[in-house]
């Protein structure tokens, strides 16, 4: 509406300037050789008027004829981009899809119609890797290497070749560059940490831990053990008073993780210091039971009879009660005293439907040694085998043991 408004006022303000040249008075003329022309001032403005438009009519003419080739060329260029384009995103819909025939041919047309576009490296890269072309992929990944553009998109490529092929010290080279390009990726952070760890760089994955750390990348919860975990690793790695403090610091960064305070109490115990590798052992025992902590607690105790075993398990109990370890600890020294009733007595409290093969092992130990019953113990061990090859199996096995209530008097608890 308001383009027709304005149409109607220009040409409202055109008729009013023609009528008045049409009233101006006076002859307008031109004398050219033996022609001679004369007309009114209004009729000369009006064929000037007109001459300038033709004029402007063939100078954009003009124009359009000589920039004809660079527009039919830019035309063509976009054109070509656009099918570029889709060829691109249908490429990537057919890796995501697995396709990977129609991957490797959206690649080679977004290829041929783009030039060379980062995206359309990587696609051709994706492409080959679907189709099992390591080698193939391993030329788009390094052509992108050296394009500063796709460098990081290029040596992330060639870093998961390298993992793939489980070539370790390539794989940590081009993880370290992939840091210096970017420092604060999640992705590559993680990975340069597990590298570390994979090929023995100790110092160099505690100083990556810091950095997860800082940048949020690992849960509080997690960064203790994984301090602990590289401090044993060091460690294991040293001899004498260096590998003691480098245990000592790997089980006070976290006393529950039992691998760093079995060190660091063999290493006490080694060491003639079997009073501070109790009480080690003793907080451990507290936060994280384990087999080979109660293994090395008899040692830290001297207990160097089967009685002296007791009263060690006894103890180290105490710190954690309630735990399967504990009855575990306990009932393992009683069967070596002889001790049968203190051997059942904890093992029934554990013995139960899904008891661990660990413990039907000690509870066919128990029924052949105290009493002899062949049959009964090799039930025990069946549901030990079953238990260790799955759910499955164990429900094979036929329900022989009874309610774990002994059905005779029990025998004197020394042998």
């Amino acid at each position: 509406m308001l383009r027709w408004i304005i149409l109607a006022v220009i040409l409202g303000v055109a008729a009013f300037f023609a009528a008045t040249l049409a009233e101006v008075p006076g002859v307008f003329t031109v004398t050219w050789h033996d022609w001679r022309i004369e007309t009114s001032l209004g009729v000369f403005i009006a064929a000037l008027l007109v001459l300038m438009g033709i004029a402007a009519l063939l100078f954009r003419l003009f124009g359009v004829v000589r920039n004809a080739p660079t527009l039919f060329e830019r035309g063509r260029r976009d054109r070509r981009q656009r099918l570029g384009y889709e060829a691109l995103s249908r490429g990537l819909v057919a890796v995501a899809a697995g396709d990977a025939e129609n991957a490797r041919r959206q690649a080679r047309r977004a290829e041929t119609l783009l030039d060379g576009r980062p995206l359309t490296m990587l696609l051709s890269a994706q492409a080959a890797q679907l189709q099992g072309d390591d080698q193939a992929a391993q030329k788009f990944f390094q052509t992108m290497r050296e394009r500063s553009d796709t460098e990081f998109l290029g040596v992330r490529g060639l870093l998961a070749q390298a993992i793939k092929r489980q070539d370790w010290d390539e794989s940590l080279r081009l993880a370290e560059r992939a840091y210096r390009l970017n420092p604060k990726s999640e992705w590559v952070v993680n990975t340069l940490y597990d590298l570390q760890k994979r090929t023995g760089h100790w110092t160099d994955a505690e100083a990556t831990l810091k950095q997860r750390t800082a940048l949020q990348l690992l849960p509080p919860a997690e960064a203790p053990r994984e301090r602990s975990d590289i401090l044993l690793r060091q460690s294991e790695a040293e001899a004498g008073d260096a590998a003691l403090t480098l245990a000592k610091k790997a089980f006070q960064a976290d006393p529950g993780y039992s691998p760093a305070a079995a060190r660091y109490a063999r290493l006490l115990i080694a060491g003639g210091r079997h009073g501070k590798a109790a009480e080690a052992l003793e907080r451990a025992w507290r936060l994280q039971p384990d087999a080979e902590l109660a293994d090395l607690y008899w040692d830290a105790r001297q207990s160097v009879d089967a009685l002296a075993k007791v009263k060690a398990a006894q103890r180290l109990a105490t710190f954690n009660p309630d735990h399967i370890e504990s009855r575990i600890a306990v009932a393992v020294a009683a069967l070596e005293a002889r001790l049968w009733g203190e051997a059942r007595s904890n093992l029934e409290s554990i013995a139960g439907e899904n008891a661990p093969p660990r413990v039907c092992r000690l509870m066919a130990e128990l029924e052949e040694a105290e009493h002899g019953d062949l049959s009964r113990a090799r039930v025990w061990l069946m549901r030990a085998t079953a238990d260790e090859h799955g759910p499955s199996m164990s429900s094979l096995v036929p329900q022989m043991v009874e309610p774990l209530t002994p059905t005779a008097e029990p025998l004197p608890s020394r042998g």
